[in-house]
């Protein structure tokens, strides 16, 4: 290790930036953050940095640096054009044992600045040691997707409860594992989503009414979306990673599976037409029980579990045993297959209204309100309608919708063994058979599917 990691406490306490550029704005603006009295030395100010410092009520001083300038500071950064001016500034700040950081040029600083994700009163700083600073601004990026928005209110309320908790656990290894325990229960993800009263009275309910062996389950809902593990929400993917059991869907692909935690133990429990494997009512009660058993319960839905998803019906049994639970939504297939297949849903030349479908056959017929379906400007979307299609498109005809009206059929869309196959409504079954088109699939019908030729970008060869 370079360079010993510390956070210094720099509130209402000197310190001076030389310089008075874009450069120099930014560091200014990082150090009144931390609450800074700031000091700026230079002989010309941006606009920018002058309005800071005035709405700020900083030190102003216009002329070149003189050494006078850091007595006292407890912190210096050299941020000018001029390096002679911030090789200066290096050696008279290291003469007076100050900490000084000069722009792009680590030979010259005693510190580096960090990239930072402020999450504060959690704060994660990443650095190279000024050795490759795009390197840590991509690690800062991806910290920043990874914590949750709302984790400086989980630290806010936890340190609420830390001397409470230090006055009623003496044991400081009890206080460890207390601590632990409540960071792996439900209390966190009622934090973050803004349950702030439920969690407090779940803690207080720890405190005042011990346990060792603490039980609480919980199931999530989770939209796995249309099949590519890029269009997964963050927090689908945090929930992921916290799941002990996993409940899955055949529509969810084997690149998200490889998301899931490694040792939880994944449950398939797929449809596919005339195959119900396991019936929903097992589904049911499946999610009921391994919650009761203190597990926490991944329900992973392809698309979004309230779009033909079924999601309701599991919820409600949840609800009627009073389990907790919450729920992610996912892109639901009609919106990711069709961006993907470069259809917008609408469009202000072709289409203002769009109607989601379940294209399921109930013998041998789709039974549908097809008058209302028949209508120019609108968009039709069929979910699991590759078995009915024929059906469908003899239906629309006979209602008197146009022979010559677009057909698109996606199969496998978002993911690298996405076909698209496209046609009329008088020759798509056809097509669709000559094709080979297999499940599962989403049928886009309206005259949006003509933009498809010409916005088409995903696997383009």
């Amino acid at each position: 290790m370079d360079l010993l990691p510390i956070f210094l406490n720099i509130k209402n306490k000197k310190c001076v930036v030389v310089g008075g550029g874009e450069v120099a704005f930014r560091k200014a603006t990082l150090l009144l953050r931390a609450g800074a009295d700031l000091h700026i030395v230079a002989p010309v100010l941006s606009d920018e940095l002058r309005k800071l410092c005035v709405d700020r009520d900083c030190t102003i001083i216009t002329r070149e640096f003189e050494e006078a300038d850091i007595n006292d500071a407890i912190l210096v950064v050299a941020a000018t054009d001029d390096l002679e001016t911030n090789e200066r500034v290096s050696v008279i700040a290291s003469k007076l044992n100050i900490p000084v950081n000069v722009v792009d040029q680590p030979d010259l600083c005693s510190f580096i600045m960090p990239s930072i994700v402020d999450r504060s009163p959690i704060v994660v700083a990443i650095s190279s040691g000024g050795s490759s600073p795009i390197l840590t601004r991509k690690l800062k990026e991806l910290n920043e997707t990874m914590i949750p928005g709302r984790m400086d209110k989980l630290a806010e309320f936890l340190g609420s409860f830390r001397g409470r908790v230090k006055n009623e656990i003496a044991d400081f290894s009890e206080r460890i594992r207390f601590w632990e325990n409540v960071l792996d229960s439900e209390i966190p993800e009622l934090v973050y989503n803004g349950q702030d009263d439920q969690a407090r009275s779940a803690l207080d309910n720890w405190l005042t009414n011990p346990q060792n062996d603490r039980v609480a389950g919980e199931v999530y809902l989770v939209g796995a979306g249309p099949g590519d593990p890029d269009l997964l929400t963050l927090r689908a993917l945090r929930l992921m990673h916290k799941a002990d059991v996993v409940l899955y869907d055949r529509l969810v692909s084997p690149e998200i599976l490889l998301k899931l935690r490694p040792d939880a133990k994944k449950i398939y429990v797929g449809k596919r037409s005339a195959d119900h494997a396991v019936p929903q009512e097992t589904i049911n009660e499946m999610l009921v029980r391994l919650a009761k058993e203190g597990n926490k319960v991944l329900r992973l839905k392809g698309g979004d579990p309230f779009i033909f998803g079924r999601g309701g019906e599991e919820l409600e049994s949840l609800a009627a045993a009073g389990i907790p639970f919450q729920v992610v939504p996912g892109i639901t297939a009609a919106s990711g297959c069709a961006s993907y297949a470069g259809i917008p849903l609408t469009h202000r030349d072709y289409s203002q209204s769009v109607r989601f479908l379940i294209g399921h056959t109930k013998d041998g017929r789709v039974p549908l309100e097809w008058d209302i379906l028949v209508k120019e400007q609108q968009t039709l979307v069929f979910y699991m309608g590759l078995a009915g299609l024929p059906h469908i498109c003899d239906q629309l005809l006979k209602h008197g919708m146009s022979s010559t009206t677009s057909v698109a059929v996606i199969q496998q869309g978002t993911t690298q063994t996405q076909k698209v196959v496209v046609g009329n409504l008088d020759s798509i079954a056809g097509l669709a058979v000559e094709k080979e088109i297999q499940a599962p699939t989403i049928i886009i019908i309206g005259e949006v599917v003509k933009l498809q030729e010409s916005l088409s970008w995903f696997n383009r060869s």
